[in-house]
């Protein structure tokens, strides 16, 4: 039953992504070098999930986006095209031995002028960052996201849009087995924390590996 319930997703995925716009080439050559030559290329962004983040950016078209989780800069980029005129995103990765993939294709997509990237732990980065958030994008470390949370909601704009990436982690957010896993323990939390803020709305997209969509309400 598993496998079968496996396939089945794996079939939805496919068709989703044939049914998806295509990357550019800038998106592209990213995602197969990142595969080629970054250890975890799973961390990577997908194509469906690309376009998601785009998507999103051009409807809030924000002036300023934060990203927590760079990585090799696939979802920065993707982020970064919904900019407002003069906008700029900021988005913070703690490995800076990443920071030459980062800033090529940072440079091959022109953005150079809209995208700041910070190098350090965002736990340390984060304070230091006096800006108001129209869009925010977490995809840290697990173990800190309710901590990002509490460092960013009041930071986040009216009607801003905060986005948690991999809150179902695995499935293993549902499966009794995990109870004792530290990332999944955190991503409980988080889940479980956000449902009762009523500063916020929300909803769980069940789209790859889960994403938290968090609305800032007005007061």
């Amino acid at each position: 039953m598993d496998e079968t319930f496996d396939l089945i997703e794996r079939e939805i995925q496919d068709y989703c992504e044939a049914h998806t716009s295509a990357e550019s080439d800038v998106l592209y050559r990213l995602y197969r070098e990142t595969n080629l030559k970054v250890m975890q290329p799973r961390m990577l962004s997908c194509k469906n999930q690309g376009t998601f983040l785009e998507m999103i950016s051009r409807l809030c078209h924000p002036k300023r986006i934060l990203e927590l989780g760079t990585y090799t800069g696939y979802s920065a980029i993707c982020l970064a095209q919904g900019l407002a005129d003069g906008g700029l995103l900021f988005t913070i990765e703690k490995k800076i031995e990443l920071e030459n993939i980062i800033q090529k294709y940072i440079h091959e997509a022109g953005l150079t002028d809209k995208i700041k990237v910070l190098f350090g732990n965002a736990m340390d980065i984060v304070p230091t960052l006096d800006q108001t958030w129209d869009l925010i994008f977490i995809d840290a470390d697990k173990i800190n996201y309710l901590n990002y949370y509490n460092l960013l909601i009041d930071r986040l704009a009216e009607n801003g849009i905060m986005l948690a990436d991999n809150v179902l982690w695995s499935k293993k957010v549902v499966d009794a087995t995990q109870d004792h896993d530290r990332d999944t323990i955190a991503l409980r939390q988080f889940n479980d924390y956000i449902q009762q803020d009523k500063r916020v709305k929300n909803m769980i997209l069940p789209f790859r590996d889960g994403i938290m969509m968090i609305e800032k309400v007005k007061k």
